[in-house]
């Protein structure tokens, strides 16, 4: 991967354009809104000299990686997990056809198998390994015993994806190596502090959102559960934002969508449409900047 960035530098010197690297954070159904960058990165022609993501973020992360166009993102989004029809589809044929297969696929009552899961919904595009990308990626995990960050970029992409979405309560944990690794987004909700080197400007997008109402509403326990997951995952940003700052952070308007609000695709894309024009401003000026520097 040095190598890979190292002529990747080169070439951006050579033209007197900065490398951009890109982290998309975890926030569930609320990362769609990630769509909306990749499209305005597309429009603009540039292509991320690196990307890191966690949760929802490594699966957008992962398409871009693997070469996927944001309208090629945002059609396949809304035929499969924005189609009701096609989430009942796919998940009927994610169903144990016996016992004895409910307890050999890891069957727990109250969790879901999320490599099973991604198996059925992720985009063919998608390889099965980190060596198959065109763009470096770097997939946050964290580590539940080691009580740490795990960074996947090598070996099975497939596997490093489920890890970093492994919510807990919801999916069961994923073994990498003989750890046991839950949602990335629980350590590191947005990995932009590993781009740092990586690149002459960071794009970071933060999806957590948080807990959205009228200030007088007791939650109910699921939403009491997830709004305490939000809270936490903005602290971790607000310290890491006070050690380094990325050089653009956006900040789409998706407090009012839970976490598992997949089949509002559509809305959470209108309600954060304006993030694609936010991003094009901001990277063009910041570019301004860069060659002014030079």
């Amino acid at each position: 991967m040095e190598q890979h960035v190292a002529d990747r530098r080169d070439r951006s010197d050579t033209k007197g354009e900065p490398m951009i690297a890109v982290a998309f954070g975890g926030g569930g159904a609320r990362g769609l809104a990630h769509i909306h960058v990749i499209e305005a990165l597309d429009e603009m022609g540039i292509r991320p000299s690196a990307i890191a993501g966690s949760s929802i973020g490594a699966i957008m992360g992962a398409g871009m990686a693997a070469g996927m166009t944001g309208r090629e993102i945002r059609d396949y989004t809304l035929a499969t997990v924005g189609n009701r029809g096609e989430v009942l589809n796919r998940l009927w044929q994610l169903r144990p056809n016996s016992l004895s297969e409910a307890v050999s696929s890891g069957f727990r009552f109250g969790q879901f198998n999320i490599e099973r899961v991604l198996k059925a919904f992720l985009p063919g595009a998608i390889p099965a390994r980190f060596s198959d990308l065109l763009i470096p990626l770097k997939v946050t995990a964290t580590d539940y015993y080691g009580q740490s960050e795990r960074i996947c970029e090598s070996g099975d992409l497939h596997k490093a994806i489920a890890a970093s979405c492994a919510l807990p309560a919801i999916f069961m944990p994923v073994k990498i190596e003989g750890r046991v690794m839950i949602d990335g987004g629980m350590y590191n909700p947005i990995p932009f502090d590993h781009l740092r080197e990586l690149a002459d400007i960071v794009i970071a997008v933060d999806v957590v959102g948080g807990p959205d109402g009228d200030g007088k509403t007791i939650p109910s326990r699921i939403d009491s559960l997830f709004g305490a997951s939000q809270l936490m995952m903005q602290s971790i940003i607000a310290m890491k934002m006070k050690a380094g700052a990325p050089d653009i952070l956006l900040r789409p308007e998706v407090g009012r969508f839970r976490a598992l609000d997949f089949l509002r695709a559509r809305d959470v894309l209108a309600a954060t449409a304006s993030t694609k024009e936010q991003l094009k401003r901001a990277l063009s000026e910041r570019i301004d900047q860069w060659q002014a520097g030079r």
